[in-house]
């Protein structure tokens, strides 16, 4: 009899739940805007087509209408646990607990509310991504974005532009170069907007069939590569070179059974010899780069030396669950560590920001994270590869684009500012939404 109502019990909260959203259910199966996924997909295309043109706090409003959107959704219909929610929600809860222990904890709300709007907008990405024609929809509202972003940027090449920041050291022979910073304001924060457009383009070039589309993704590829090197950002230089590299490389993979042996090992080879020439050939690129070998001898890598040691005291003061999230904490915390002279906006380097955040669990939690969700997308894009689909391209460009972000945030946190790390949850996104799913409908519909 015991056992029986122990059964019975373990049995309540399923039909609960069920009974509880029943309302909502019937609700919207009678609203073709919340069961359609056209209404949210919709507000992500404007999303991705106006991020780069808008400011923070525009960008924070129209992403709490998407929050909104999704959540009548998820009232509706429960969606979908992929691997990747697993280490998300566990990030989202030592967050949560380091908001709640912070010894600012009004400051560390504000970064808690935007931490979860950015994760609910990677859940309402996957959920309109999973329905596969959307794919080739968002990905091409921001490549659209981005092709305007950089015609500025080349206007500012030809033309100069005015320099809003020292962004340069004033006594390196690269000063008074024009660094180009389009819509947004900084040229560091233009590299990381135009990261991820390269390999996405490149993916979208083997996927897309109308040649007017094709046109667009090479145009876009090709002058988010030349303005990614007017940047001279460092961080964007060695992003782009890990992205070409990667997306080269599992390029050849996926059409390596139509090529000879010997083609892998001298493509890679000679992508490499490239790469190197390039950087030794252009001077301001090669002296760009150089300086990173400077040590403190460059002020840019002095400063960052200088800030990532008083970073390296704040996590020492609070190593488990850190200060709590987001740049207000930050700017409360640091000046009570810093050097003088040396004030700082971020840590300047994304593993370092977790780490004094959320503590060293936090930052283990996000590497499992990252860690999942590459190994997630290595399954699917052979899975793709064996099926012969060719939408298993846009998952070598989100790998590539991972892998290219990441790098750049090993040196800067650009990657926290709206612009660039809602591109950072839709690439997360493309790879989340190949995990099978019951009741998807995985289309291999392309333009």
């Amino acid at each position: 009899m015991g056992d029986r109502k122990i059964k019975v019990m373990a049995q309540l909260p399923g039909p609960l739940l069920q009974r509880l959203r029943r309302p909502f259910r019937q609700w919207t199966a009678g609203s073709y805007a919340l069961e359609s996924p056209s209404f949210l997909g919709g507000l992500l295309v404007v999303l991705l087509v106006l991020l780069p043109f808008l400011e923070n706090a525009q960008i924070g409003v129209l992403t709490l209408a998407i929050a909104i959107g999704w959540g009548m959704r998820w009232l509706g219909d429960c969606p979908a646990w992929t691997p990747i929610h697993g280490p998300l929600m566990a990030y989202w809860i030592l967050a949560t607990i380091a908001t709640l222990l912070s010894p600012v904890r009004l400051a560390a709300f504000d970064g808690w509310i935007k931490l979860t709007l950015y994760f609910v907008g990677f859940a309402a990405f996957h959920q309109v991504l999973s329905c596969g024609a959307w794919r080739s929809r968002l990905v091409g509202a921001y490549l659209i974005s981005t092709l305007w972003v950089n015609a500025y940027g080349v206007q500012q090449y030809v033309l100069g532009a005015q320099e809003l920041a020292t962004w340069t050291d004033p006594t390196s022979t690269l000063a008074g170069i024009t660094r180009v910073y389009s819509f947004l304001g900084n040229p560091n924060l233009l590299a990381g907007y135009l990261i991820p457009s390269v390999p996405l383009a490149i993916a979208a070039l083997g996927i897309w069939r109308r040649w007017s589309l094709r046109l667009l993704a090479a145009v876009v590829a090709l002058s988010s590569i030349f303005v990614i090197t007017q940047t001279f950002s460092r961080g964007g230089l060695l992003a782009i070179a890990v992205d070409l590299a990667a997306i080269a490389l599992l390029g050849v993979w996926w059409f390596g059974r139509t090529l000879p042996g010997w083609a892998f090992p001298t493509f890679c080879g000679g992508s490499l010899a490239t790469i190197l020439v390039a950087a030794a050939v252009i001077p301001p690129i090669r002296q760009r780069l150089g300086s990173i070998l400077l040590g403190t001898g460059d002020s840019s890598n002095n400063f960052r030396v200088s800030v990532w040691g008083a970073v390296l005291r704040m996590i020492q003061a609070r190593p488990i669950l850190g200060i709590g999230p987001g740049n207000r904490a930050f700017n409360q915390i640091y000046p009570l560590f810093q050097r003088s002279g040396f004030s700082a906006l971020g840590a300047y380097s994304v593993p370092l920001e977790l780490a004094v955040e959320t503590g060293v669990l936090g930052l283990i939690c996000y590497g499992w994270l990252v860690v999942t969700i590459l190994v997630l997308a290595w399954r699917q894009v052979q899975r793709c590869r064996a099926e012969s689909n060719s939408e298993g391209l846009w998952l070598l460009g989100a790998i590539a684009a991972i892998l290219g972000m990441a790098t750049h945030g090993l040196v800067d946190t650009i990657w926290y500012r709206p612009q660039v790390h809602l591109l950072w949850w839709l690439a997360v996104a493309l790879v989340a939404s190949f995990h099978p799913l019951p009741g998807t409908d995985h289309s291999h519909e392309s333009p």
